[in-house]
């Protein structure tokens, strides 16, 4: 009679077949996080392709088994690394492989974008930082699921004083109060506002509704010696300036 043969270089680890390759008994996987470690410190992030960051940054949920075909899955999913990262948690979640821990890990990524584009922006003159607060606006707010109206409070000097989401709204509308925001800004004593909102479709074109709600904002402010510098819309694939468009 045959006995079954057990490979002896082989065991059974959280429903895994961890495989021996000689490595002193470290699985195959150890040597391909240990080169791409290698790689990013060398060569720098621009020599990972997108699933490889996807990789890396699943290594810490999933410290033991092979994390590739896992970062293939999403973006096989979503399409691309951005729309992974800003894709919401429920969504994460239905993709097989993603539990709790490897979604906050790839969660924490644009909250951690979000706060350094944030302080290079938001550093000294706002308005001579201007590449550095659109660039803040796109992290911010080009990927939310609703409309969103944000309000930066400047001083005289055009330092920031307060970053506010005054109104959150639908896919297609937020509603904006002129009371609210020259209330909000008489409140905090700014001397000049830069107003910030985002199309969810994608497009960055201002609606008659944007127009008709900047001039009337604009209208009152003035009235009360605040300035408005610039209306941004904010798209995924752009901004549209109300300045630079000749509407302010």
């Amino acid at each position: 009679m045959e006995l079954a043969r057990i490979p002896a270089a082989g065991r059974v680890e959280g429903g895994q077949r961890q495989v021996n390759d000689g490595s002193g008994g470290k699985p195959h996987y150890h040597g391909h996080r240990d080169r791409l470690r290698d790689r990013l410190l060398a060569r720098g992030g621009e020599s990972l392709s997108d699933y490889e960051i996807l990789e890396f940054l699943l290594f810490g949920a999933k410290p033991r088994g092979d994390t590739k075909p896992l970062a293939k899955a999403l973006l096989a999913e979503f399409g691309s690394l951005s729309r992974v990262l800003t894709a919401t948690p429920e969504a994460l979640e239905r993709v097989p492989g993603m539990g709790r821990a490897s979604v906050a890990a790839l969660k924490i990524v644009p909250q951690a974008a979000e706060r350094l584009a944030r302080e290079e922006a938001m550093a000294g003159d706002v308005i001579s930082s201007w590449d550095k607060l659109l660039a803040y606006c796109r992290q911010t707010m080009a990927h939310q699921p609703v409309e969103q109206f944000r309000l930066l409070f400047l001083d005289k000097r055009n330092r920031l004083i307060a970053d506010e989401v005054q109104q959150q709204g639908t896919i297609d509308h937020t509603p904006v109060y002129t009371r609210e925001v020259v209330k909000r800004a008489l409140e905090l004593g700014a001397a000049a506002l830069i107003l910030v909102h985002n199309h969810p479709s994608g497009e960055a074109e201002p609606s008659a509704a944007d127009i008709a709600m900047t001039e009337e904002l604009v209208s009152a402010s003035a009235k009360l010696g605040i300035v408005i510098h610039d209306h941004l819309v904010i798209g995924r694939a752009g901004h549209s300036s109300f300045r630079s468009l000749g509407l302010l």
